[in-house]
């Protein structure tokens, strides 16, 4: 029976493996319900700051932001955001595809192409790729915090208002539904004038400023690109959790399926051997008759 205590310690393996899914699936579940809620709770604010910019924009038609400037630099940057754990799916791999698109495409134009990376998964791509990587965040935990993301972003973002940058990409991937996530490689910088300016609205306000019109406006601006960012990152977590959640119930699902194939496999190999005993006694009987 030497086959069958083989199959009966895949059969062991296959349970454990099983009960350890499971427990990350629950543990998915719940994480996903407050990255969804924690997701939903940022889109407010970063559309009352756009509105009250585009406000301010159109009290102020004779200034142009630094960020809504367009420079002709030979220079790109892209702000990768992905996951600092595996085990989610093709959620990393579908994002990370798309930016090596993107990237070949901007140097293939002759572009020099700067990088920032939050999330391990694509901060280890970068470097493996041998991809310009000026900063990175990882290991953010659970629940993502400002001032974490600021530093390693403020690179591309003062990059750009210096007029060295003449675009930034933002890519991560976009919370649609449980069973759905999309990757998305958005335009960061320069801020979509238009799409600000239908925002605010027919009416326009004006505001007193304090202490003067332009710094309200680059110091506002600065906080609802930082707001995009956040929202990038809240929205991305909560795809990994929904991913992650999909990820193991199939890894169950396949556990369960395959534990019941090994006990039929193992029931057979003690049946034949069974009957081979029985066969052996019965011949051997025989023989002595």
């Amino acid at each position: 029976m030497a086959v069958g205590k083989e199959i009966r310690g895949k059969i062991t393996s296959m349970q454990n493996t099983k009960k350890i899914t499971k427990a990350m699936e629950m543990v998915s579940v719940s994480k996903m319900r407050k990255a969804q809620e924690r997701m939903r709770m940022a889109r407010p604010y970063s559309d009352k700051v756009r509105n009250v910019a585009a406000n301010l924009s159109r009290a102020n038609p004779e200034y142009t932001p630094a960020f809504l400037k367009k420079h002709d630099a030979k220079a790109v940057g892209f702000i990768i955001v992905t996951t600092d754990k595996g085990l989610c799916g093709g959620l990393n791999t579908n994002m990370l595809r798309i930016v090596t698109q993107k990237v070949r495409d901007a140097q293939a134009a002759g572009m020099d192409v700067q990088t920032v990376a939050i999330g391990n998964k694509g901060f280890g791509f970068l470097n493996r790729i041998g991809a310009k990587v000026v900063a990175h965040a990882t290991q953010l935990g659970d629940t993502p915090h400002l001032n974490k993301l600021i530093g390693p972003v403020k690179v591309l973002l003062d990059a750009y208002a210096e007029g060295k940058l003449s675009a930034v990409y933002l890519c991560y991937t976009n919370f649609i539904n449980t069973m759905r996530q999309e990757p998305v490689v958005d335009q960061l910088l320069p801020l979509n004038a238009a799409r600000m300016q239908a925002d605010a609205g027919s009416h326009s306000w004006d505001y007193i400023y304090e202490p003067d019109a332009p710094t309200v406006i680059d110091e506002l601006l600065k906080r609802y690109v930082e707001a995009l960012i956040y929202q990038a990152v809240a929205e991305n977590m909560a795809s990994e959790q929904s991913a992650r959640m999909v990820a193991m119930k199939a890894a169950t699902d396949n556990a369960t399926n395959l534990i019941a194939e090994l006990k039929l496999v193992y029931n057979k190999t003690r049946q034949a051997a069974i009957t081979k005993e029985l066969s052996e006694i019965v011949s051997g009987a025989a023989a002595v008759g």
